[in-house]
């Protein structure tokens, strides 16, 4: 279970736009699909690369959910990634603030 907080950490921004994507009616079905397929990939037992090869495993699943991410981005409407960013980061900043 550790890994997903080790690819939390590593992917925060990612992450919480990925959220943000999921929760915002405007964004596009194909959009949100891409976004629950990487979430699904990192808890999925089936795998490209085993996870019992220690890094190898590890780097599989957080290299595939981050290039379905991406994927994911691709198919949002540029003025609403850049609502979805400015709010992402508007959120982190106030967290590393307190």
């Amino acid at each position: 279970m550790w890994k997903l907080g080790r690819i939390f950490a590593m992917f925060r921004k990612e992450l919480l736009l990925a959220w943000a994507v999921l929760r915002d009616p405007r964004a596009p079905k194909a959009a949100k699909v891409a976004t629950v397929l990487a979430a699904l990939y990192v808890v999925s037992p089936v795998d490209f690369v085993s996870d019992f090869i220690p890094i190898l495993g590890w780097l599989d699943d957080g290299l595939i959910a981050y290039l379905l991410l991406q994927v994911a981005f691709k198919f949002l409407p540029p003025e609403l990634l850049a609502s979805l960013q400015s709010r992402v980061g508007a959120r982190t900043q106030a967290k590393t603030a307190r």
